[in-house]
């Protein structure tokens, strides 16, 4: 399926995206076949713009994430196709010298584990000063008070003592205040947030995610914001994407998505949300079945086998990410033969 450039609102029309995908592909090879992780993706996003992106695990967000940012190319074992263009360049028609010349400076990752992301034997100083040496080309002096300012800056107390710290002596709140310094610390124009909760009690997500929010607000910087949790992604962005089986199923500025749900999948992923005024004990609505095998993917829309509201048309033709007439003006869209309130809108 191949998807144009998906429309932007009123607000977004003045300036051109700083980020700006078409038709994005990403498919891993194994011995069974390829697999299509991400299947003709397109998006776009403007300086200070927070963008979300929701679906289950698999669906392809992390791999779509990777892709963006130029850390998965065409390779021995993986496919990659379309175009992605940052800052008027673009990322895979990069030398791998030019794409990590990108890397810290122009687009700067969160990734979910911070464990993973930091070497246990290198002090959390010397994580900061690394980049900022080989980027801005530092003092190794200038470099480790630049470092202090970062931790500074992202809240963590007693910043100086922290950077002489290892990343086990630090709480798994304060290592991923750390991740993320360190991909502020070369001031990037768009920061990917792979799930930046991961693993933290519910008290400092909240704190990560105001910190997040609040240097993208400062900073002007576009933020794509990746997360299963759709609580997160509602209070949070500017507008949302429902990833699904590697496709994206609807589109739209956020809290018209919530309100208003244009897709089966992105109904039945709210219905499943908890609720407070709901009795104790209550059971919650749950969505029917597995993902489909990406090896295997069934065709027409990969929704299908789960929705109880398919048709043969579902199962037979791929239904293409477009507007429905009452969401036009407000720029959603939506990947459905039969769009929940269509046919309430069709008797108006």
């Amino acid at each position: 399926m191949t998807t144009a450039p998906l429309s932007e609102g009123p607000a977004h029309r003045t300036e051109p995206p700083l980020l700006s995908a078409t038709d994005v592909r990403t498919a891993f090879h194994t011995p069974h076949g390829p697999v299509q992780a991400v299947d003709g993706v397109s998006l776009s996003l403007s300086a200070g713009e927070t963008l979300g992106i929701v679906g289950e695990s698999g669906s392809g967000k992390s791999v779509l994430g990777r892709t963006l940012m130029g850390l998965i190319t065409d390779g021995p074992g993986t496919s990659v196709s379309g175009t992605v263009t940052l800052g008027g360049r673009d990322v895979h028609a990069l030398s791998p010298a030019g794409r990590r010349s990108l890397w810290g400076t122009e687009v700067a990752m969160v990734f979910q584990d911070p464990m993973t992301s930091l070497n246990p034997v290198k002090k959390v100083g010397a994580h900061l000063s690394e980049s900022l040496r080989a980027h801005l080309g530092l003092s190794r002096s200038a470099a480790r008070e630049r470092a202090v300012d970062l931790l500074r800056q992202v809240g963590i107390p007693e910043p100086a003592r922290r950077a002489r710290q290892y990343p086990h002596e630090l709480s798994g709140g304060m290592r991923q205040r750390v991740v993320i310094a360190m991909a502020l610390a070369c001031g990037p124009r768009l920061l990917i947030a792979d799930e930046p909760t991961t693993a933290l009690d519910v008290t400092v997500q909240k704190q990560i995610l105001d910190l997040l929010q609040s240097l993208a607000r400062d900073l002007r910087m576009a933020t794509v914001l990746i997360s299963h949790d759709l609580a997160t992604v509602a209070g949070r962005t500017d507008r949302a994407a429902v990833m699904y089986a590697g496709r994206f199923v609807e589109y739209g500025p956020t809290q018209a998505l919530f309100e208003r749900p244009r897709h089966p999948y992105s109904s039945a992923l709210i219905a499943s949300v908890p609720r407070l005024d709901l009795p104790p004990h209550t059971l919650l609505p749950t969505i029917e079945g597995r993902p489909p095998n990406l090896l295997h993917p069934p065709p027409g829309c990969r929704f299908a086998p789960r929705c109880g509201a398919a048709t043969e048309r579902c199962t037979t033709g791929t239904p293409q990410l477009s507007a429905p007439d009452a969401d036009r003006d407000a720029g959603g869209s939506v990947a459905c033969h039969h769009p929940l309130g269509a046919a309430e809108e069709a008797t108006v």
